[in-house]
């Protein structure tokens, strides 16, 4: 996973990529990178470490040109280092390339090249690309850039210059996003639109096979297998470009947390009418597609996986269809069972994660049809599929997700009440209950929201755990899933979500005095089973914070102490009681001075397998 910019044009290129790498550094900030053409000959400046490195050195030495690439990296060969920096060169220093993705035959290129004489100056796959542009060069850099692709196999966007063609810049895209926007005579490159709204909102998204030529005059996308114009279409993008700020919040993550009330009315928007009917006007096509249905599989990665988890209870519970929720890495390597009835969900912030990716494509290869949940319309994954529902989140920057699970969940429980309207499955009373509940949701989160203090104190209490678990049953019991992976992601420290019922297979070995537990407690029909399970750890020393429906003051006499969510039906719960949990690990975080923003080891998006 990392991050990669491009311009051509006439202005001063080096803040342009800067600003855009900036953009970009929740994509990889283990080192950065940029080449810049200064007077027809490639410099390049890259530093070890933040951006902030990398910026200070070009303080000290500017490069000063009007084109060039830059790169924010995400270490998958070569340790962090100045050296495995991108952008990478030839031994000339002529050619250079900036890439996301994997070469998966490196090694066998890399021998090649090195048996041709090729000396390597780093520990990349990225680095093989430069060497084989220099072997394959004979004037015409589309021409070589054709050829290499043919060599090269695995995910991969790219950006590529030379010095003998001082007037144009190269961009690939193979299984990795890549997006060019178009301005008046200058042209840009990047990994995500976010690097780029502040000068344009004209966009070509790239698809797979796609390879652009970028001038100051214009720019040229054609497929590589063909030779022939790509059928891209260039679109305007309407977000504010404020969105990818911070604003008052100190870090992105709290600022997300707090922009969950409006991404659930977004995501509501048009999708419940008069008659509280759900509606989704983007599935106009698909009437009475899902009739057939006889099978759902949800397929998805990391918090994803935790919101799909949520998803397959409640539709298996409105349509009374058979639901299997699986890790996308998994799935296709099972050979699941699909056939032309089965319908895949495959659910994606991005719309960029190559496993989830991969399950699409091998899905739609044996039949099934697919419908995606993703935040980005414009996405692979919005494109690959055959329905789509947009969660509407806006543009998530903190690697630790949190708007964008609430919205997958709210996808979740509309598209459930959307396939229980069409086959009939759902009784009045309970439709009419969700849909209230529904409604309610953006302000209970607020007054969630409203009760931040609480759980600070508790979180900074948590910061010198060395373990602490999560427990729960039904759906508490996936919430307690995310909430365990938020707080490993950002605090670092251990933690283990089980569910409540398994104590007594193994689980209560590991419990001992002042062992902290976070008990989820919010299913009525499960409640005095908890309890039971609360008292369990509570005998055996653990200090237990609760977390249940207004109005279960009862729970005071079985722990320490206690968060109320606002009382909803169970099946919505989970957006109500996953709040607090998101404000534990952030305030968690901060006592410890993390940088909450960028965890380390992580990125966003994982866009390769």
């Amino acid at each position: 996973m990392c991050g990669i910019v491009g311009y051509i044009g006439k202005r001063d290129v080096q803040p342009i990529l800067l600003n855009g790498l900036s953009k970009l550094e929740y994509r990889g900030y283990d080192s950065a990178g940029i080449a810049v053409l200064v007077q027809d000959q490639l410099k390049i400046s890259k530093a070890e470490g933040r951006l902030a490195n990398l910026s200070g050195q070009l303080d000290k030495e500017p490069l000063k040109g009007s084109m060039g690439i830059g790169h924010t990296r995400w270490a998958t060969h070569g340790r962090p280092s100045d050296v495995n920096s991108h952008p990478h060169t030839d031994m000339s220093g002529k050619f250079t390339v900036v890439h996301n993705g994997i070469v998966e035959n490196y090694m066998e290129l890399k021998k090649e090249l090195e048996d041709n004489g090729v000396i390597f100056a780093s520990e990349t796959d990225t680095e093989v690309i430069a060497h084989l542009l220099a072997e394959h060069y004979e004037g015409d850099i589309y021409t070589a850039m054709l050829e290499v692709i043919q060599k090269l196999q695995g995910a991969y966007s790219l950006g590529v210059m030379t010095e003998y063609e001082p007037d144009k810049i190269i961009a690939v895209r193979q299984a990795s996003p890549l997006v060019i926007g178009a301005g008046q005579g200058e042209y840009f490159m990047a990994s995500d639109i976010s690097a780029l709204i502040q000068h344009t909102r004209e966009v070509y998204i790239l698809e797979d096979g796609d390879l652009a030529i970028l001038t100051q005059e214009g720019v040229s996308i054609t497929k590589v297998e063909t030779g022939e114009p790509a059928a891209c279409k260039l679109l305007h993008i309407d977000w504010d470009a404020d969105q990818v700020e911070k604003g008052p919040f100190e870090h992105f993550m709290l600022k997300e947390i707090h922009e969950q009330p409006l991404t659930l009315r977004n995501t509501m928007l048009g999708r419940i009418n008069d008659q509280d009917q759900v509606n989704f006007p983007e599935l106009a096509h698909a009437a009475g597609a899902f009739q057939q249905v006889d099978k759902i599989f949800i397929v998805a990665c990391g918090t994803a996986y935790h919101a799909g988890l949520v998803g397959s209870t409640v539709i298996e519970k409105l349509t009374r269809i058979p639901v299997q929720c699986d890790i996308a890495s998994e799935f296709r390597y099972r050979d699941p069972i699909i056939t032309d009835r089965t319908l895949v969900i495959v659910v994606s912030q991005s719309g960029e994660t190559a496993d989830t990716l991969a399950a699409l494509q091998e899905s739609r290869r044996q039949g099934a049809k697919v419908l995606a949940i993703t935040n980005v319309p414009t996405s692979s994954v919005a494109r690959d599929a055959d329905y789509v529902i947009a969660t509407k989140a806006g543009p998530e920057i903190a690697v630790a997700s949190t708007k964008a699970y609430t919205a997958q969940l709210l996808a979740f429980y509309l598209f459930s009440i959307y396939l229980a309207q069409e086959r009939q499955t759902l009784a009045t009373e309970l439709h009419t209950k969700l849909i209230q509940g529904l409604k309610a949701l953006p302000v209970q989160v607020e007054k969630v929201l409203e009760n931040a203090n609480e759980v600070k104190l508790y979180a900074e209490s948590i910061k010198d755990a060395e373990s602490l678990f999560f427990i729960g049953r039904g759906l508490d019991y996936a919430v307690a899933l995310e909430g365990s992976l938020k707080l490993k992601e950002i605090s670092y420290i251990h933690s283990e979500a089980y569910a409540a019922g398994e104590l007594k297979h193994g689980t209560l070995a590991l419990i001992e005095k002042d062992t902290p537990v976070i008990a989820l407690a919010t299913h009525m029909d499960l409640y005095e089973k908890t309890v039971s399970n609360i008292k369990e750890v509570k005998a055996r020393g653990a200090h237990v914070m609760g977390i249940t429906v207004e109005g279960n003051v009862g729970l005071l006499n079985s722990v320490d102490e206690i968060c109320f969510i606002p009382p909803s039906h169970h099946l919505l719960a989970p957006i109500l009681a996953v709040v607090p949990l998101q404000l534990i690990s952030y305030y968690a975080s901060l006592a410890l001075e993390n940088d909450i923003d960028k965890p380390r080891n992580l990125a966003k998006s994982v866009t390769v397998e």
